[in-house]
């Protein structure tokens, strides 16, 4: 006998918006997955996609380390290798010769080729520079290449990684993030490298034996853990131009104002250029040129005091970063006039130091100088978020890198113009030419409407 078929209208099986009827073991496995509250695999999986950021943030990690466990060292080649003060501080700047083809070349090829190839090329380059440092008590002039190199690695792993980050931090990896996130995340995972390098570097240096060697171990180790941990990001990078909608769509997730192709750049000249080198010449000045400003009263302790100095200063970049986010919710530009206005005040304060030959003033100094980078740094990241449509997201935060890390060779002219003119009045005109750049920006936003 033929059962007579159910009326949809009346079956409780049947979907009153599409009519079709669903089955009844489905129905309950699915009121099973809502009700019951251990979250499902498919949950799982998402909360685990959201930590992608996370995974290959540790190679910004890496990144900072790599760039910093030098500049703790700096009083011990001077003291045990005979170097003078300007050759460490030229063996300093040498990073920078690197870092601006990496930069360059980093943002294309990851444009062309994916972020994770040159990441992952870029963190070996870094590890082999290390392992050239670490051979230069034998011989001292793999020092300048292993220099070169360690720049190189960073320029290409900071374009890559930083818009990695981006994008693993926006839909669909994690699309609930709030506007701004993805730049802030990639500056603390910088800051971070940046604190911890150089004071494990001083600390290992100070006490440990082969100072010189064994202060680079622990990149050495960062740089593996933090290979496997990205090793399970997935690949953002599209091949070719992505299509209008698509940059919309993603620009939108991150909290970006959508730029179409070109429109980006004079905007960029003018808001982000005149801030970036700003980004990293006050924290060099603060843990490589007041150190040896001040280490007359350090009595044997030169070491750990620049290892303290570069802790402390990107450490308060790392404080800063709640504040950052309020400023930016208030006006686009408050954070920027907010850190030259903090780099002003952090050279002012690092002058009187100086002059008076104080060391706590001018780690002071360092932690003031070091919340003017961490606002900066926020600031131009985020900047560039909102500018690129993600086709050009790595050429334009390669070009941002660039000039920020121009101002690592900060401490050489200083050095250089301090033969002839007190180092007190050098940090004093440094303060004016950042209150200046703030005043520029401000005509600038104006003008512009902002």
């Amino acid at each position: 006998m033929s059962t007579p078929a159910a009326d949809p209208r009346t079956d409780p099986r049947t979907d009153p918006r599409t009519g079709s009827r669903s089955d009844s073991r489905t129905d309950l496995r699915a009121d099973a997955r809502t009700d019951s509250p251990t979250a499902s695999p498919t949950d799982s999986r998402t909360d685990s996609r959201h930590r992608h950021w996370l995974r290959a943030g540790w190679m910004m990690t890496a990144s900072g380390w790599s760039a910093n466990q030098f500049s703790a060292l700096l009083g011990a080649y001077r003291d045990d290798l005979g170097l003078t003060t300007a050759t460490t501080t030229a063996l300093f700047a040498v990073y920078v010769l690197g870092l601006i083809p990496g930069l360059l070349l980093g943002g294309p090829l990851a444009d062309r080729h994916g972020r994770r190839p040159v990441v992952f090329t870029a963190l070996a380059t870094a590890a082999v520079a290390t392992c050239l440092l670490m051979a230069g008590p034998a011989a001292a002039w793999l020092l300048w290449p292993g220099r070169f190199l360690t720049g190189l690695g960073a320029g290409a792993l900071l374009t890559a990684g930083s818009v990695w980050i981006k994008e693993l931090s926006s839909a669909p990896y994690d699309p609930a993030t709030a506007p701004g996130t993805a730049a802030r995340r990639s500056g603390l995972f910088l800051s971070a490298g940046f604190a911890s390098g150089g004071l494990a570097a001083a600390l290992i240096a100070q006490w440990a034996p082969h100072p010189m060697v064994t202060a680079y171990v622990p990149h050495l180790v960062l740089s593996a853990v933090a290979a496997l941990a990205a090793a399970r990001a997935p690949e953002t990078g599209r091949a070719g131009p992505v299509p209008h909608s698509a940059a919309s769509a993603a620009s939108a997730a991150d909290g970006a104002r959508p730029a179409a192709h070109g429109t980006s750049g004079a905007p960029f000249r003018r808001l982000v250029a005149p801030v970036a080198p700003w980004v990293f010449a006050a924290p060099t000045i603060a843990f490589v040129t007041l150190p040896g400003l001040v280490g007359d009263r350090l009595d044997g302790w030169q070491t750990v005091y620049a290892g303290v100095a570069t802790a402390v200063t990107p450490g308060a970049g790392l404080l800063v970063a709640p504040l950052a986010r309020r400023l930016a919710a208030r006006h686009r530009l408050a954070t920027a006039a907010a850190g030259l206005a903090a780099v002003a005040l952090g050279l002012l304060v690092a002058a009187g130091a100086v002059a008076a030959g104080q060391p706590v003033v001018a780690l002071i100094a360092a932690a003031v100088l070091g919340g003017g980078y961490g606002l900066c740094v926020a600031y131009g990241l985020t900047e560039v978020a909102a500018l690129a449509p993600p086709h050009r997201l790595a050429r334009l935060t390669a070009r941002f890198w660039t000039l920020a890390y121009l101002g690592f060779f900060a401490p050489y002219v200083i050095t250089l113009v301090s033969a002839s003119v007190p180092p007190p009045v050098v940090l004093t005109v440094a303060a004016v030419l950042a209150l200046l750049t703030l005043a520029a920006v401000g005509r600038a936003a104006r003008r512009d409407g902002v």
